[in-house]
């Protein structure tokens, strides 16, 4: 599913944010590559999709430099200093966060979810779920979204397009200004 939404991306010639698990990196490292190869932003999500907050220190420190090493060895490219807590789990929270920095990332939050992996949820809704949530944050809106369900890749094109009329333009996150530290949801239909 991954290689088909790169494909909507290459086709619309957006270059998005990728948060990377380190074992999905290992798994499928010709896929990573691709997307840093694709000019996409390659970022860090944990190594394991743990809730960081659960994980020890020590926990914290190797899931978080075992993603590094994963990450570079599929894409060639260092994900620092761009880190997303699984689930958003640990982003507030100070000792994770300070282990997160002093493994040289830092934490990007979201503004809206497209709701993308509920299994009873259409690609219209998750279409909906991006157009409204951007919409209503406005510009530098971060939209979380998934690249594993086939209803992302049923929402992609008809977003895009959406937006798109709308005047909308999509950018990696470091191209924003105003980088999100925390989820900040906005509501979605």
């Amino acid at each position: 599913m991954e290689e088909r939404v790169l494909d909507v991306l290459a086709d619309h010639r957006i270059q998005a944010t990728f948060f990377i698990q380190g074992r999905w990196a290992e798994a499928y490292p010709t896929t990573a590559r691709r997307i840093a190869t694709d000019g996409h932003l390659v970022g860090s999500h944990s190594h394991y999709h743990a809730r960081m907050p659960l994980l020890t220190q020590a926990g914290l420190r190797s899931d978080i430099a075992a993603a590094g090493n994963a990450i570079v060895d599929a894409t060639g490219v260092d994900p620092r200093p761009w880190f997303r807590c699984p689930f958003g789990a640990g982003a507030g929270d100070q000792r994770v966060q300070a282990i997160v920095r002093s493994a040289g990332y830092r934490h990007v939050g979201w503004h809206a979810l497209g709701l993308d992996w509920p299994p009873e949820r259409t690609a219209a809704q998750v279409e909906d779920s991006i157009v409204a949530g951007a919409q209503e944050w406005g510009d530098g809106a971060v939209v979380l979204l998934h690249a594993w369900p086939d209803r992302t890749l049923g929402a992609l094109p008809g977003a895009v397009a959406r937006l798109s009329d709308q005047g909308a333009a999509f950018v990696r996150v470091d191209a924003l200004e105003d980088i999100p530290e925390l989820p900040r949801t906005v509501a979605a239909p």
